[in-house]
């Protein structure tokens, strides 16, 4: 049983890609869900799709990597908000990842989204992680 889904979800990443695997398997929630359509929308990651069924469902996540020597397009992946701390923002306190290159995941009440479109959007929510 995990707690922090979105911190484990986020660990399988990062370890995949230092692996250099070419897919990772998280358990499946609305929450990694919506994660993993926002990173695939953003270009960190190539593709997921759900298997199995009941319980036992889990998002197959497809890296991506670039270059010649196959270095992985996700840096890094940071955890902001967590279960004992939890960090929200209005919009107008939006964090700009790397000065704009990387992206802040962002919980709002009309889904989650990239920091860019909640700032576009003019609402703000709970920070979960930092991608680059």
């Amino acid at each position: 049983m995990v707690n922090d889904t979105i911190a484990d979800m986020l660990t399988r990443i990062r370890n995949a890609g230092l692996a250099h695997h070419q897919t990772t398997q998280v358990p499946a929630t609305r929450m990694t869900r919506s994660i993993a359509q926002v990173l695939k929308s953003e270009g960190f990651i190539q593709d997921f799709r759900e298997e199995g069924e009941g319980v036992r469902k889990v998002l197959v996540i497809t890296l991506k990597y670039s270059g010649r020597h196959r270095q992985p397009v996700i840096r890094t992946l940071r955890r902001v908000s967590r279960p004992g701390l939890r960090v929200y923002a209005n919009h107008r306190e939006l964090p700009k990842v790397l000065g704009g290159i990387g992206i802040a995941v962002i919980s709002t009440s009309q889904g989650i989204m990239t920091d860019r479109e909640a700032r576009k959007n003019g609402i703000g929510g709970e920070v979960l992680c930092y991608v680059w």
